[in-house]
């Protein structure tokens, strides 16, 4: 009896662990909003890393947070690296791309609770009167990462972080306008 629940166990254990490898390894967040601002405004605060915290949803998780600024103000170069609480860990962002008004790309280094790598893109571009802005994450999903997305709608829980983000820059670049938010 002892020996048919531990293959019975094993079977179970062998079938979770295959679903989680066929779990795609590749993953991209993407949200969109506009801005009653210039493309120019909105870059600005996204890139220079010194206001990061004024509209990070992140910064609010954890107030007590330390931070240490590296490198230029701005642009490539420019690093943020951080420790906090549980909900926001410990890592470091670095821009490694900025075209001024239109794009910025950083690389985003998780320290704890657990080690990633991904990359974090801007993209800022006119539309009528406002300024459309694009956030979007990718990366690769360690085995860890494909067994948590089984039971978590990261998308859905990053997405969500990204709409906050938004609404806190919405407040510093256009206090007294509107933000339209797309998915």
């Amino acid at each position: 009896m002892i020996k048919l629940l531990c293959i019975g166990f094993a079977a179970i254990v062998l079938i979770l662990a295959i679903v989680i490898a066929l779990q795609p390894s590749a993953f991209r967040i993407t949200r969109s909003a506009a801005f009653d601002a210039p493309p120019t405004v909105v870059f600005d605060r996204v890139n220079d890393l010194h206001h990061w915290n004024e509209w990070s949803p992140w910064a609010r998780m954890d107030p007590n947070a330390s931070y240490t600024f590296t490198g230029p103000n701005a642009g490539p170069g420019a690093r943020l690296a951080w420790a906090g609480n549980k909900q926001v860990g410990e890592g470091r962002m670095t821009i490694t791309q900025s075209e001024p008004g239109e794009r910025i790309v950083m690389k985003l280094e998780f320290l704890k609770p657990f080690t990633a790598t991904h990359t974090t893109e801007f993209t800022f571009a006119p539309e009528g009167d406002q300024t459309r802005m694009t956030w979007s994450m990718s990366g690769k999903n360690s085995f860890v990462g494909k067994a948590v997305s089984l039971v978590m709608n990261c998308d859905k829980m990053i997405g969500r972080q990204f709409d906050d983000g938004f609404a806190n820059l919405r407040s510093i670049v256009e206090p007294q306008g509107r933000l339209t938010a797309t998915h």
